[in-house]
Parts: structure tokens; C-alpha cells; sequence
């Protein structure tokens, strides 16, 4: 059976705490569970105080086999900040803001910049999603036809320096596939509509609920992001016309990502539907769902830890 952990973003007191409460222990130099094994969302590094120890205690589990560690859109973009394209810039530019992102990561390696660029190839080969009989768990959006295009193109089930020069580039099908995997699923509001985000920035750009159907949805309604300025209004058929929602019939698939409010009651989306990431890199909580192979989910299952720093 499975611990599906949300993102820790560099907060190992945090994960310490939630292993431990999961019934996991060190006693090998790395944790552990007679029974059970930790399945990580992504999204290790960046923001918090204690990215190396985070990074150590997630590979040294995945390496011993008693967790599955997967890619999340923050280890994607360090292997894209650290990786030339064909005309030699780096396939994701080192802007202010981009470099900002990163800073933390950076900060807490400097001096150690082998250290660096070993955890930049372990990145590279961390699964995008993983998939069973009974679950499923990706980082921000399981698309069955971007999943399926991952599954024929990528050799060996890992990003190559080779592939990403050749084929990442955007409007490329690999591009599509890789950011809506790792970043989710986002509706261009038509030309007049917008709200204003949590740092009063004007938006027309929607992080949407993919695993919803449109049908007779608002855009509030539809809004992964809970913000009052969103407007009420139904969002018109054509915007969703190749919308692909999650059927009620699939098995129950998890991700994170999605920075749900850490002061509010944890709870799943729908029976089978489930987010694990409730912002602990925001003053929130770093949480789990202890999976027992149920195929109707509850929030008595959520386990949470609080860090201790920031």
C-alpha cells in the first residue's frame, strides 16, 4: 500500500515529521516501512530552508526501493535552467524572475556545484507519473493523451539532454505534453473577462479544475484558485469543446502542485479524485494520503505535518 506525499518544496523537518507519523523509520539511513512505500508528487526543491536534506532524504527512499519519486514542474525547470538548446541559450532563460525561483536551490549548494548537477541528472530520470491497477499519481494533471504520447516518446521513460534540444520547443507536441503533465491545465478567459490574482495582479489566465466537466460550470466554479474577484458567469462550450475530464468510473489518481489553502480542512475533490499539496512552502501543511487500496477516497485518510520553519 501506498503514502502519497504532496510537495515539500525544501522542508525536511516537515517530511521528517510526516514519515514518522505514517509509521515510518530510520533505522537504515533511510526511512522506511514493513508494509508500505511513499509515493512523492514532485516539486522537492526551491522555497524552503532545507533543500539538500529534503533532496538526500527523497532520493536515498527512492534509490533503497521504499519510495517512488516523481518529476515535478520545479525539478523540470532546473534541468531546463541547466541544459543548452541547439542554438546555445538555455532552454529556460536565466531571467530575473526564472533565477529568483530557483534562488533558494542555488543558495543552499553554493560551493557545491558537483553536488548540483548530480541532482540535476537524478531529476532526469524521475518518472513523470506512475500508474497501477488500482491508482494513479502524477504532479499537476493526468491527460490520457499526453501520458500516452510521454509513454511512446520518451526512451526509457526519462528525459534525455538530446530529446529536450531536438523536441522541446514551444507549440512542439512534447512541450504540450510536458507542461500540461507538470503544470496543469489552464482557459484563456475571452477578451474583456479577468480577475486579479492573490498579489493584485490583473489575470485572464485560469489554473482550471481539469478532472471537472465544463458543462454548466462557472468560471468560479471551475477555478482551481479560489479568488472573489472571478465572475459567476458560464464559461461558453467553445472555450471546452476538447475538454477531457476524469470520468467517475476511473480509478482514484492524486496529485499536488496545486497550492490548496494550508488553513483550511483537508478534503478530497471527488471520490476518486485527490490533491496533496496544501502550500507547506506558505505557511500551510505538508500532507499525505494514507492509501489502502480503496477506490472511494476520504479525507480521514489525510495526514498533515506542519513545518517548524520557513
Amino acid at each position: 500500500m501506498y503514502d502519497i506525499i504532496g510537495d515539500i518544496h525544501g522542508h525536511a523537518d516537515a517530511i521528517k515529521q510526516l514519515l514518522q507519523q505514517l509509521g515510518y523509520e530510520n533505522s537504515k539511513g533511510y526511512y522506511s516501512h514493513p508494509k508500505r512505500k511513499a509515493i512523492f508528487v514532485g516539486d522537492y526543491i526551491d522555497r524552503g530552508p532545507s533543500i539538500r536534506e529534503t533532496l538526500e532524504i527523497v532520493k536515498v527512499m527512492a534509490d533503497n526501493n521504499t519510495a517512488i519519486a516523481l518529476m515535478g514542474n520545479h525539478e523540470f525547470n532546473a534541468i531546463l535552467y541547466n541544459t543548452k538548446g541547439a542554438d546555445g541559450s538555455y532552454l529556460r532563460e536565466r531571467t530575473e524572475k526564472n533565477t529568483q525561483q530557483h534562488a533558494r536551490t542555488l543558495e543552499q549548494f553554493e560551493g557545491k556545484e558537483d553536488e548540483y548537477r548530480a541532482y540535476i541528472e537524478w531529476f532526469k530520470s524521475l518518472p513523470l507519473f506512475y500508474e497501477e491497477e488500482k491508482l494513479r499519481v502524477v504532479h499537476a494533471c493526468l491527460d490520457e493523451a499526453h501520458i500516452q504520447y510521454l509513454r511512446d516518446t520518451l526512451p526509457e521513460g526519462r528525459l534525455t539532454d538530446q530529446l529536450l534540444q531536438k523536441q522541446y520547443m514551444q507549440n512542439s507536441r512534447l512541450y504540450e505534453a510536458l507542461e500540461v503533465t507538470l503544470k496543469g491545465k489552464e482557459l484563456q478567459m475571452p477578451e474583456g473577462l479577468f480577475f486579479h490574482d492573490k498579489d493584485g495582479h490583473r489575470r485572464s489566465d485560469l489554473r482550471i479544475k481539469w478532472w471537472l466537466s465544463p458543462e454548466n460550470v462557472t468560471y468560479r466554479q471551475y477555478s482551481v484558485e479560489a479568488y472573489d474577484s472571478l465572475t459567476d458567469a458560464p464559461i461558453p462550450p467553445s472555450l471546452t469543446a476538447h475538454s477531457r475530464p476524469y470520468a467517475e468510473s476511473e480509478k482514484p489518481v492524486f496529485f499536488g502542485h496545486y497550492w490548496l489553502q494550508g488553513d483550511k480542512e483537508l478534503s478530497v475533490y471527488a471520490a476518486n479524485v485527490c490533491c496533496v499539496d496544501y502550500s507547506v512552502a506558505k505557511a500551510g501543511r505538508l500532507v499525505a494520503y494514507h492509501w489502502n487500496g480503496e477506490q472511494s477516497l476520504c479525507a480521514s485518510n489525510m495526514y498533515h505535518a506542519i513545518p517548524e520553519s520557513v
